[in-house]
This record gives structure tokens, sequence and C-alpha cells, in this order.
């Protein structure tokens, strides 16, 4: 019978079935054994999956592909992490399009409490390039944990500062881990492998495909708190990340450049539509992401005696953020409020100087 381990490589091979309907499959089980043991009526019945799916996963049998992989994992030292498993980065196990298998080589925390996505065009400026370098080295203090894509361009320059500053750094590939693009990082990769690592969500032997860079991106942006956006054009892998993002409630920050610099382009565009703060130091970007610390300290009395004044959906509103960033969205599911008294108490809140706006169209009561 096949292991357990095999089982969920072989979950991620079967024609049909995709990470969505993976997970459906096992949080279902519970187990991937239990999948490839499951009758074929029960496993129709399972969201998402029906007859056809179920004929796939019942007529698998490339076992020894699996047996291959394993050996592959356990000569590199890479340590496959299922959806289900603790050691799954919890951020990105929120995403409703997480790969339901990760491989991580190296020493890498995926639960550090402070990660950031970098990303930017393949062909920055030298103004590009010391922001970026800049940027990341003013995050030291912070022990901020640098993820990015391995590309050409501000991807790599991120890898190299945070090394250069004492930085855990992730490299997101979008390919297999027995190879590496571009092979003139490898380098640095193996210099990632003793401070942070490498991650993908691919099997080896997956050939290049540049279809696979928006995959990619999306554990970039799943696996992080928030996105730096450092030179980008109006559209490409940045603007992607940047997306992705916003759709996962992450906060997404960018440098603003020249005008009429098409480097430029992308990050002033996500500023004007508010998709963005525009962050120009290490201080914005501690400030735009909470890492600050201060101490702690009473409300004043000001703000007693405005919280004393404040009418019952008010008070219900900043009940239901406490200390979290919330959505719109989320405020009105939570709260039970319609959405159109939220914006209105919300924009109130505001003028009131109990609230804020923070970036990913959040807020936060000042108060807490």
């Amino acid at each position: 019978m096949p292991t357990e381990t095999q089982c969920r490589i072989a979950l991620t091979f079967i024609p049909q079935i995709g990470d969505v309907v993976a997970r459906h499959l096992a949080e279902h089980f519970g187990d991937a054994a239990s999948i490839f043991s499951a009758p074929r009526r029960e496993l129709e019945r399972i969201p998402n999956v029906g007859p056809s799916r179920a004929d796939a996963i019942r007529q698998f049998r490339d076992f020894t592909r699996t047996e291959a992989e394993i050996r592959f994992l356990e000569h590199h030292k890479i340590t496959p992490l299922f959806w289900t498993e603790n050691d799954y980065p919890a951020r990105l196990r929120h995403c409703w399009d997480a790969p339901v298998l990760l491989y991580a080589r190296g020493r890498m925390d995926l639960h550090a409490p402070r990660m950031l996505g970098v990303v930017g065009t393949r062909r920055p400026s030298a103004y590009g390039t010391e922001c970026c370098r800049a940027l990341v080295a003013g995050l030291a203090p912070l022990q901020v944990t640098i993820v990015s894509g391995m590309a050409y361009g501000i991807d790599i320059t991120a890898h190299q500062a945070a090394l250069e500053a004492g930085l855990p750094t992730i490299g997101v590939l979008a390919h297999g881990h027995d190879k590496l693009y571009p092979a003139a990082h490898a380098r640095i990769a193996r210099q990632m492998l003793e401070q942070g690592g490498l991650l993908s969500d691919f099997p080896s032997g997956t050939p290049l495909n540049r279809m696979h860079f928006p995959r990619r991106n999306r554990i970039v942006s799943g696996c992080c708190d928030g996105i730096l956006v450092i030179e980008s054009g109006i559209t490409g892998g940045s603007l992607i990340t940047a997306d992705l993002a916003n759709s996962y409630n992450r906060d997404v920050l960018a440098v603003p450049g020249r005008v009429g610099d098409d480097r430029s382009a992308g990050c002033l565009t996500l500023i004007r539509q508010h998709k963005a703060a525009l962050v120009t130091s290490a201080d914005d970007i501690a400030e735009a992401m909470n890492w600050h610390t201060p101490a702690l300290k009473p409300p004043s009395p000001v703000q007693t005696a405005l919280f004393n004044e404040l009418d019952p959906d008010q008070r219900r509103i900043l009940d239901t953020l406490g200390t979290e960033r919330l959505s719109m969205d989320e405020v009105q599911y939570r709260s039970g409020i319609p959405r159109s008294r939220v914006a209105e108490v919300v924009l109130g809140l505001e003028m009131m100087g109990i609230l804020k706006a923070m970036p990913g169209h959040t807020f936060q009561h000042l108060g807490s």
C-alpha cells in the first residue's frame, strides 16, 4: 500500500484535480490515503468532484512516480508540506487558491511574525535598485523576512539586500527544485538555503513555462503580511502580485517614481487608484504595516468622553473591529449592520479621529 506521503504527492499528479478540489478532498477525509481507498460514490459527493474526477482518482496507479519524487526529496533534503499540516504556512492556508502541497528547502520559518514580499521590474533603474537596497536594509532592526521570486531585477536585489542585512529571505520558484531559473542566481540561492530557503509547489521535472509565474506570485502574496512594489510597468507580474495581495486582504505598498517613466507607471497607478500605500522609507513601511511596537498607554480622557457619546451603531462597529484591521465587507458581515449604514458610520468615526483608514482598504480603531 502507498504511504501517506506518496498519496499526498499523488493527489497533485491526478488529471482534473486542482488545488481547490484537492483541499476539499483532504478536508473531507482527513488524510490523503483515505482519498485513494474511498468508494467512487463517496468521492462523487465531495464538492466539485463529480463522476469524472471520481473516476480519475480511482484509476490513478502511477505510484512509481511518487516513489521517485520521495527519493528526490530525501536526497536534496526537501520537506513536503501538506495543506492540513501545522508546518504549512498559516497565512497562505487561508487563501482560497492555496496549493495543497508545498516543497520547502532550507532553513526558513514560514510562520515568522513579519513577512514582506518585495517585487518589481526585471529591468530596474539605478534609482529602483538603490531604493530596494535601502528599504530592505532599513527593515533589519525589525527582523522582517523578505520574500520574492528569484527573478532578475528587483527580486534578486531584494534577496541579496536581505542576505547582506542579516535578514531571512525566501525565494518562491516557478518550477521544481531540480533546477534554478535563472541559473545566474545559483550562488545567491545557495546562500539563501542557510539564511531562509526556497519554496515551490511544483514537483521535480516540471518544465519551465511562462504560465507558471502567476502560480508562483500567489504564493509570494499569500505567504506575506504585505507586498512592496518597487518599479513596475503598467502590466506584468508585479501588478498581478499586487492584485492577488489585495484579493487576499494583504497590505500593498508602492514606491513612487518619476512621472513619465514607464518603470514607475505601475506604482503610480496603484497609488492613484488607492490600491497601495505610498512609502519612501523603512519607517513608512513599518508604520503602514503596524510593525512599530510603542509602549501601551491608557486611552486619553478625550477618547473616553467621545466613546461615551457614540450611538449604538458606532459602538457596535468599534466592538466589531476590536484590535483587528478589517475591510468594509468584513465589518458589515460581522456587525450585521447594512452596508450603506456601515459606510456612513465609518466615515463619521474617521472624522472624529477614532478610526483610521489603512492600506488594503481596511480600517483600524485608533484606541485599540
